[in-house]
């Protein structure tokens, strides 16, 4: 946790207090912690697929018409894409918005190993599919 006032300024805490300093988690504990999320997913299906097919961002990100700074972005999972943006991508790499999302949701599946155990509130299902929302 990092303070949001020093802490001289803290309620409670006096001036001569010292300061507890956190203690940084590494990036993959807290990633291996939780599930992955659709953007990291997504991103990685593209970078694979674009590296697979031995072409550049620029490449890709011309034939797209998105730019290059912004597929990067998709790629390493900073970007939550629109629909628009994905379909552009994967189109540009020879596959469809279905095919991209199918990857992504194998690549999920395959990362947590074993579907969550169902929640008494969610009745079971035999859908073993991906849904998305607009």
């Amino acid at each position: 946790m990092i303070p949001l006032r020093p802490p001289a300024a803290r309620p409670g805490v006096p001036a001569s207090a010292p300061a507890a300093v956190p203690t940084p988690v590494p990036a993959v504990s807290r990633r291996a912690a939780r599930e992955p999320l659709w953007r990291d997913l997504v991103g990685d299906v593209l970078r694979r697929e674009r590296q697979a097919q031995e072409r550049t961002l620029k490449d890709v990100a011309d034939s797209a018409r998105i730019s290059m700074p912004y597929l990067s972005e998709v790629e390493r999972g900073r970007k939550e894409a629109s629909s628009e943006v994905l379909a552009a991508a994967a189109q540009a790499l020879g596959l469809s918005l279905g095919d991209l999302l199918t990857r992504a949701q194998g690549e999920l599946v395959r990362l947590a190993g074993r579907h969550p155990a169902q929640s008494r509130a969610t009745p079971a299902s035999s859908y073993d599919g991906l849904c998305l929302a607009a």
